[in-house]
């Protein structure tokens, strides 16, 4: 193999997005159907609000813990062999899903389906850009972000006809199909690469840490909004979880090889796309969770609608993220990334008209475009920054951060705003509560949008400026670019 930058529009760089958007679509499909299933499953394992939250952050739970340190493992085995084993995991965990004769068997199969997406999600933007020309890479991210939506676009329609015929569990299912074909396209036109350099320890401790550390604030504030802050288990949890991320974040300062440099924070634009993105995706996260339940619930739509109705919103993803990344490319990111979060808060406040009765066209449409602008025009720009605010050889670490802090910022939203607004319980079961709950919920979202807009606003700066982080380490993210020919040689293998 020969380190030559891909242009986009060729046939092989038409293959590589392909095997980025399958493994990268395959998480956005299962994420599509499991929110539309949630009510059936409730209704069926008899779970209440905190099954369900579970069944979501499971998942995220072992994403967000894991994702850096698969990123290792892909710099000594070889980032195809790690990211194909994500996939195949992935998809034989959705089997233990489909056949799940309770919540925690679900609930388990969810973990381990977290654990094949620390395999496989990252990679995909990593691969994007080092493997594309300079000139391509935000129309390639941006490319990349409507692709996957194409998965999101399907999930409604397939995963809805599947509830709504009482097949839910077939939802899982679909991964198979989508997984196969991902490990094939991988196998035959990505090359196998990895880091001879990558040496020392893999960071063990760091990622055990982390995961009790997001367990423990899960499982606390969860618990919290089960029973109160008075079960001893509440504050024990919490007190668990907090104590373990401040260990965490000594033991990476103190660490050779950590899986989260602290170095790589010293860029201000890194760190405030960062920012942006805890709570831009934690605003998202939760909103989405929630409302696919509400419309089932209190506008009792079927599952099929209640997905479709956010169709919308997948189209301008599909149709316009391309474009964003582009602009992002002319004018800087600070301009879209500041207007997109205020939209994105816009969008949340409109949903606040959605009331029992409501129609879709005058009150649910003209929130979920609105909402749609904002993610067009946050997603590409938002994810083009993180990459390009570090040297290319930093693009692996800086994308396995980014992914590890929007699924961390879920994970925490997912179990903390439904209790600050009330939604415990069985209260997703009864219209009245539930909306009352679901108008607290989307202000909450809102506040975080639009703060996400300042963070951008003041942190975001000229896009012309050079990287100037420094990230001090021996072991290398799996994740990381290939450096460029003319300044470094690259391992490879096919």
């Amino acid at each position: 193999m020969t380190d030559e930058r891909i242009a986009l529009g060729t046939s092989r760089g038409r293959w590589v997005l392909a095997a980025t958007a399958l493994g990268s679509g395959m998480a956005f499909l299962d994420g599509t159907v499991v929110n539309v299933a949630l009510p059936a499953m409730g209704e069926e394992f008899g779970a209440d609000m905190a099954g369900l939250q579970w069944i979501v952050n499971g998942y995220m739970l072992m994403l967000a813990s894991l994702v850096l340190l698969s990123g290792s493992l892909g710099d000594r085995l070889g980032r195809r062999r790690t990211y194909v084993a994500g996939v195949i995991w992935f998809a034989a965990a959705s089997v233990l899903c489909t056949v799940a004769p309770n919540v925690e068997v679900m609930i388990a199969g969810r973990v381990l389906q977290g654990i094949g997406g620390a395999l496989l999600t990252p990679g995909s933007l990593a691969i994007l850009q080092t493997s594309f020309q300079h000139s391509d890479r935000g129309k390639a991210v941006g490319t990349w972000s409507g692709l996957t939506s194409v998965a999101a676009a399907i999930g409604p329609f397939v995963g809805g006809s599947l509830v709504d015929s009482g097949s839910w569990r077939l939802i899982f299912l679909l991964n198979a199909p989508i997984a196969v074909v991902t490990v094939l396209v991988t196998l035959r036109h990505v090359p196998e690469t990895r880091d001879e350099s990558a040496g020392g320890k893999l960071d063990i401790n760091g990622a055990i840490l982390a995961t009790i550390g997001l367990a423990g604030l899960t499982f606390g504030l969860i618990g919290a909004g089960d029973g109160g802050f008075t079960s001893p288990r509440v504050p024990t949890s919490l007190v668990i979880g907090v104590a373990a991320l401040a260990v965490f974040v000594e033991v990476e300062r103190r660490s050779s090889h950590p899986m989260l440099p602290p170095g790589i924070f010293k860029n201000v634009r890194f760190t405030g796309a960062n920012l942006v993105t805890v709570v831009v995706y934690g605003a998202l996260g939760t909103a989405t969770f929630l409302v696919v339940v509400y419309l089932q619930t209190v506008l009792v739509y079927s599952a099929l609608w209640a997905g479709a109705s956010l169709l919308p919103m997948t189209a301008l993803m599909l149709g316009l993220s391309g474009y964003a990344g582009s602009l992002s490319d002319r004018i800087g990111a600070r301009i879209p990334m500041t207007v997109g979060p205020l939209l994105m808060a816009c969008g949340f406040l409109l949903m606040l008209r959605i009331k029992p009765g409501s129609g879709y066209f005058t009150t649910v449409l003209p929130a979920v475009v609105v909402l749609g602008l904002g993610l067009v025009s946050t997603v590409a720009p938002l994810t083009a920054t993180v990459l390009s605010s570090v040297e290319d050889h930093h693009a692996g670490i800086a994308s396995g951060v980014n992914n590890a802090v929007a699924r961390s910022a879920q994970l925490m939203a997912v179990a903390a705003i439904p209790m600050a607004a009330g939604i415990t319980g069985d209260t997703y079961r009864d219209p009245e509560a539930f909306h009352s709950g679901f108008g607290k919920a989307l202000w909450i979202s809102a506040v975080l949008a639009a703060a996400g807009a300042v963070i951008a606003w003041f942190t975001i700066g000229d896009h012309t400026k050079k990287p100037t982080v420094q990230v001090n380490h021996h072991t290398h993210c799996a994740l990381e670019a290939p450096p460029y020919a003319d300044s470094r040689t690259p391992s490879t293998a096919s």
